[in-house]
């Protein structure tokens, strides 16, 4: 951590309450249709992209062993958002589809809206949640997750992407010229694989059979089914394909996120199947202040990985001497995954210099360029 780094008091909580302003927005496209179903894009990709360019980069440190009794309201929005995205996602389905006054394409739009409000918000606190100890978070953080009918994404990226980000046993590492439409397909298969092969692993590992209760596979089924029942008794069919379509985008989005946090970055490989250890240079860091408070803190990453038992008002940032730090934050970065030529334009120079800052000893990058990931075994 630099001097510049300076440590202060925890950041007020409220700001991170930001994310109770877009459930309006989708109840508003809701009700009125027509060019109101822009509005959760807006009011969160536009808005918070002109916003970190207002208020620029927050390089405040909370102290990171600040007690849990600290940050009380910090964990509370975290909780609360369970309620309010089963409430709002099977009510504003149930809405749309008793009072008929959309056609099917504004309603459509409008589960857009409601990916945009479960992935931009409810993944990132699913994320949060899975990452702690507690039983209760845990859970929570499974609710989430499979609302998007994506739970296995806990045991692969507790299992999985933590173990081995930066390495080719990694899906969810961006490999160097991946644009994001090669690496989307791919990380929706191998993530998949991965996670089950992880899980059923650790149950051989207990002499336990795959069918045991003890995998988690069957409560993330009997959770994705669950939410399939509550959307056909909200809408019919026509429910189950607004919820499938709002879990699409919320995939769509987590998994762009993903693209960016480690594009083109590895680890060393020491010899004999070995990694080096992870460090904060092996994720991409952003400390771009209104970004970070809509996505708590998502984007200090280095430290995230790095201590990943920290809870997100505690991560700390780094310089540019300690980690990679990205031109703009995720609402602008994600965006510009999609354009592949815009991409590599600004990040692939970026990636070089990470190369030659960190690892000026290797001389042949094309073993960590692969796009293809073999499978965790």
């Amino acid at each position: 951590m630099s001097e510049a780094q300076s440590r202060s008091s925890v950041p007020h909580a409220l700001p991170f309450w930001v994310s109770l302003a877009i459930v309006p927005t989708v109840w508003i496209a809701a009700i009125h249709g027509g060019w109101t179903v822009l509005l959760p894009p807006l009011s969160t990709w536009l808005a918070f992209s002109v916003l970190d360019r207002l208020t620029g980069l927050d390089l405040r440190n909370a102290g990171p062993d600040t007690p849990d009794d600290g940050i009380v309201w910090h964990r509370a929005i975290t909780l609360i958002w369970v309620p309010v995205q089963v409430l709002t996602i099977f009510g504003v389905i149930g809405y749309m589809v008793r009072s008929a006054h959309l056609d099917l394409w504004e309603m459509l739009a409008v589960a857009f809206g409601l990916g945009i409000l479960s992935g931009t918000i409810g993944i990132v606190y699913a994320h949060e949640l899975m990452h702690r100890q507690s039983r209760v978070e845990r859970w929570l953080g499974d609710v989430l997750m499979t609302m998007e009918l994506y739970g296995h994404f806990r045991s692969e990226h507790l299992l999985v992407h933590h173990r081995y980000v930066g390495t080719p046993r990694d899906p969810v590492t961006a490999r160097y010229n991946e644009s994001f439409h090669r690496f989307f397909p791919r990380v929706l298969r191998q993530s998949l694989v991965s996670s089950w092969r992880a899980e059923t692993s650790m149950l051989a590992r207990r002499g336990l059979p795959v069918w045991d209760r003890a995998n988690p596979f069957w409560r993330y089924i009997a959770l994705d089914l669950g939410w399939l029942f509550l959307a056909m008794v909200a809408g019919g069919w026509i429910g189950v394909l607004l919820f499938v379509t709002q879990a699409f985008v919320a995939i769509w989005q987590l998994e762009l996120v993903n693209y960016v946090e480690h594009y083109g970055l590895t680890r060393k490989h020491q010899g004999g199947g070995k990694y080096e250890p992870q460090k904060p240079h092996h994720s991409w860091n952003a400390s771009h202040t209104a970004s970070n408070r809509l996505l708590i803190n998502l984007q200090r990453h280095s430290d995230h990985h790095y201590r990943p038992d920290r809870r997100y008002p505690l991560l700390q940032t780094y310089s540019e001497e300690e980690a990679p730090q990205l031109p703009f934050g995720y609402p602008v970065m994600t965006t510009m995954a999609l354009i592949p030529p815009l991409w590599r334009r600004r990040m692939n120079p970026m990636v070089r210099r990470w190369r030659m800052q960190f690892y000026p000893e290797i001389t042949d990058w094309r073993p960590y360029d692969r796009a293809e990931t073999p499978m965790p075994r």
